[in-house]
């Protein structure tokens, strides 16, 4: 995947813990999740599962919409996830 911004959430299974991140190069992103490269929130629960990704023009715009999200409640989290992916499938095999 060739680098743009973009935000993502990740989960730790159906429903379970979701994280949210933004990144310039989401295969790099999640795959450096997925193998606990960085000691992290993500580790430590084992929260690898894409669930949800969106693509920004910029970062600017991408940071902007990370934050909004990480303000909201649960449920719309959740919601947001369902919208994509209802079976909570995990994305990243369709970005390789």
């Amino acid at each position: 995947m060739v680098r743009q911004p973009c935000v993502y959430i990740l989960a730790s299974k159906r429903n379970g813990t979701p994280y949210t991140g933004v990144t310039s190069n989401l295969l790099k992103r999640v795959w450096e999740h997925k193998n606990n490269l960085v000691k992290s929130f993500t580790s430590k629960y084992g929260v690898h599962t894409l669930v949800w990704y969106e693509l920004h023009d910029t970062m600017d715009s991408a940071i902007q919409r990370e934050k909004a999200i990480k303000n909201w409640k649960r449920d719309w989290k959740l919601n947001l996830i369902e919208k994509m992916d209802s079976h909570w499938h995990d994305l990243y095999s369709g970005l390789l």
